[in-house]
């Protein structure tokens, strides 16, 4: 049964065609069929701007529901802290993995600093002393990374030991009372020193963005150093925040060892505000070892984490953990949380010459309801009468003042500590640190070099992870390939996050595109998910016998492209260029070509799109395979496409989806990969001398994929879409890689293809041009395994 087409104004479509510049007759104002099933789209609806929208609002949707859902993954059990902690395992084990706490920390080891006359930097008064020391947290790949930070010890009795976390603005000497009066906990550590407390602070990563880049590459970015790091770290599964955590807790490794040493079995202690609150939050919530703990300026509701800055955005965390979650963690240790005012940031620091491309983000101080709900959420969680929890107001005390000294005299008597904190904390040195304390505008640039140094190792060190995992499995001789790969493919799902399959009617809905000799063209929209559609321009070549299935290829267009285009032949347009109309020359040649519209259009409003999708466990690949899900399914069940031949080519951010899309939805029979095959790892992780325009650098904030480094690269990606045909696209002028990165990553496809003797399905294309479609071999390609294979 075919539905009647609207009839159109001729001044309608007149503006239509010259926005696409397809050369065409324009119909007139009589009735028209489409060759498909399908409701009138109304000529006004918006589409690109309203699935966006639809998207966002889905993903809202899906974010407080998360709220809600969480309990499904809890079984607690609070009979004893035994039993209590065995009960959490699994969630413990999680939270670390998605944090990035995954290298084994060292064995306990702490040094002082000195200075070049091997003179340790240690001040003291009659209370305590303060030295600058550092101490190992792991090994690296190629040597061992360490914490740097102050060490306050009482020269009376010790009678408790604490690690207190400054917020990532305040140096360790500020809260040491050394420097810095009036600053956000200013002498903090220095207080609970003066009461018998050993405490260990160690340095942040700021929110400054003086290191942010490489000198080799003479590459900058405004980027916060939290954010450079995590933009390196996530794809190999490292995080700033887990790399934090582990100083903090390999501080805490080296409390227990000296307890141990001394026999002397004193409690330890995590304090924090701000950032060191957060780290202050998960510590306590993975270290049952701390007796008690005080969160300052952190705890909150966090369904709107997307807009806090990036570098908090932690992969799958509101699948199980909120703020109250974490806390509940902690029990029966005690958790005291301080409701005094964050620090605040509107942004990262502002664009200067050479240095750009830093995400949105913003830390503003939230409603006083908003966190009571999460603590009152917590509580909720806990056996009535066995709460660990306390709750204080301070919203004045900026980590000081009458309620923090409260909330820190409560966490101290948790500690066995009655504590006086009314005697005046005098500075060392009320004029400032001396000319000869450490630098520490270098400890901090240490700092920053000490995690990039980590992670820029772990980038060759995925390969062997690689090797092991995937490639050993596949050349093993042994088992059934076929479900080898799915076991792969379901991994794949899983660093990308999968949806629950699309849920409701396509609700097919069409209206008239363009018409030229060669095809008619229609826009087609078909329903997802609740609010959620797949939409794009579909080309049925004129001339054809449409009872007699056709070959189909779904062309997809790149960054900020639209379906259209991938259409224009108008040279003047700015999209022919890359793309060179190369779906309209594929249905001159007698395809049926379907050009869906992506999600990465609209500048940031489709990343924030990625930083919503990430704390679900999801990622723009996850609404987008679900998209082309429907588009394959849809297609196939058109009397003129044979289900069996729909290939997929794509350039650029299209090729990226080449790489991800047919590798999962097994209705597409082969892939090309136009414009995006590369080291992809190396693409989004590197800042050494041989990276090339790779992103650390870059505005594109949401191209990293949580641990795809120790899962996936392009070339496992295209040993999934194997024994499918696949190809590679790739002009040598094509800034987006070098020919050295893509032959050497194109070879393992090469070989996987040798090894289950189909080295005649896969083809690497070179031509001598840039980032563009072609269409010589690659049509080729085409015509061999979709037209030509009946």
């Amino acid at each position: 049964m075919h539905v009647i087409c609207f009839s159109k104004s001729r001044i309608w479509l007149v503006i239509l065609f010259l926005m696409t510049g397809i050369p065409g007759k324009i119909l007139g104002q009589t009735e028209n069929e489409f060759p498909f099933q399908a409701r009138l789209l109304d000529e006004k609806f918006d589409l690109p701007n309203t699935m966006m929208k639809g998207v966002g609002e889905f993903l809202d949707q899906a974010l407080q529901k998360s709220k809600a859902t969480r309990n499904d993954f809890w079984q607690r059990d609070f009979t004893s802290s035994e039993a209590f902690n065995q009960s959490i395992a699994s969630q413990r084990q999680e939270l670390q993995e998605i944090l990035g706490l995954i290298d084994k920390r060292s064995a306990p080891f702490m040094s002082y600093q000195e200075s070049g006359a091997l003179e340790p930097y240690t001040f003291e008064n009659e209370k305590y002393t303060i030295s600058a020391v550092k101490w190992r947290v792991f090994d690296g790949v190629y040597g061992e990374f360490y914490a740097e930070g102050l060490l306050i010890s009482p020269k009376g009795e010790t009678k408790a030991r604490v690690v207190y976390v400054p917020d990532a603005a305040t140096a360790p000497e500020v809260v040491a009372g050394m420097t810095g009066e009036g600053e956000t906990g200013f002498g903090r550590a220095a207080h609970m020193a003066r009461n018998g407390v050993e405490v260990m602070v160690p340095v942040l990563l700021n929110r400054k963005d003086t290191f942010s880049g490489s000198s080799i590459q003479g590459k900058f970015t405004n980027q916060t150093h939290r954010e450079y790091i995590y933009r390196q770290g996530f794809i190999l599964g490292r995080h700033v925040i887990g790399y934090e955590l582990q100083k903090v807790l390999a501080a805490v490794d080296w409390f227990q060892a000296k307890n141990e040493r001394t026999g002397n079995p004193l409690k330890i202690g995590v304090a924090g505000h701000g950032e060191g609150g957060m780290l202050s939050l998960y510590a306590a919530a993975l270290d049952s070892r701390i007796s008690a703990s005080l969160v300052s300026g952190y705890f909150d509701q966090r369904e709107n984490i997307w807009k806090e800055p990036i570098y908090r955005n932690v992969f799958a965390l509101l699948k199980k953990f909120g703020d109250a979650e974490l806390a509940v963690m902690s029990w029966p240790q005690k958790l005291n949380i301080e409701d005094s005012l964050y620090p605040e940031a509107s942004g990262p620091p502002a664009p200067s010459a050479g240095r750009t491309g830093a995400a949105p983000g913003v830390l503003s101080i939230p409603e006083l309801s908003s966190v009571k709900a999460e603590w009152q959420r917590a509580e909720a969680m806990l056996p009535k009468g066995k709460s660990n929890l306390r709750f204080f107001e301070g919203r004045n005390a900026l980590g000081n003042g009458e309620q923090s000294d409260k909330s820190l005299s409560v966490f101290l008597k948790d500690l066995g500590i009655e504590a006086e904190l009314n005697e005046k904390n005098t500075s060392l040195l009320s004029s400032g640190l001396p000319s000869h304390w450490l630098n520490v505008e270098h400890r901090q640039e240490r700092a920053v070099r000490a995690m990039e140094n980590h992670v820029q190792q772990l980038i060759p060190a995925s390969e062997t992870i690689r090797n092991t995992t995937f490639w050993q499995t596949l050349d093993s001789n042994s088992g059934d390939l076929k479900a080898i790969k799915s076991a792969h493919r379901a991994r794949l799902w899983e660093e990308l996050g999968k949806l629950p399959d699309p849920n409701v009617p396509n609700n097919t809905e069409a209206r008239f595109y363009a018409e030229t000799e060669g095809w008619t063209a229609y826009e087609v929209k078909l329903d997802v998910w609740e609010g959620v559609f797949a939409w794009g321009i579909l080309l049925v070549p004129k001339g054809v016998d449409l009872t007699m299935p056709l070959a189909a290829v779904v062309t997809q267009h790149g960054l900020e492209g639209l379906p259209k285009d991938v259409l224009t032949k108008d040279k003047t347009e700015r999209a022919y260029k890359p793309y060179k109309g190369f779906a309209s020359d594929l249905a001159d040649r007698g395809y049926v070509v379907f050009a869906p519209h992506n999600l990465y259009w609209g500048q940031d409003n489709f990343r924030v799109l990625q930083r919503k999708a990430n704390p679900l466990g999801l990622s723009l690949y996850s609404i987008i395979t679900g998209q082309h899900q429907c588009i394959v399914d849809w297609l196939g069940q058109q009397d003129f496409v044979d289900s069996e031949r729909i290939g997929f080519y794509g350039l650029s951010y299209g090729g990226k989806t080449a790489m991800r899309v047919p590798a999962l939805v097994e209705g597409y029979a082969l892939s090309i990969c136009s414009g995006d095959f590369n080291e992809w790892v190396r693409k989004v992780a590197s800042t050494d001398y041989e990276a090339f325009n790779s992103y650390p650098f870059t505005g594109e904030y949401e191209i990293p994929e949580w641990n795809l480094a120790n899962t996936f690269n392009y070339a496992e990606m295209a040993a999934l879409i194997a024994p499918r045909p696949f190809m590679v696209e790739r002009g040598h002028k094509d800034a987006v890689g070098t020919d050295k990165w893509v032959a050497y990553e194109y070879a393992k496809v090469r070989r996987h293809y040798a090894n289950i003797q189909q080295e005649g399905s896969t083809k690497i294309a070179y031509f001598n041009d840039g980032h563009t479609i072609n269409g010589k071999e690659s049509f080729a390609f085409l015509d061999r395994f979709l037209k030509n294979a009946k």
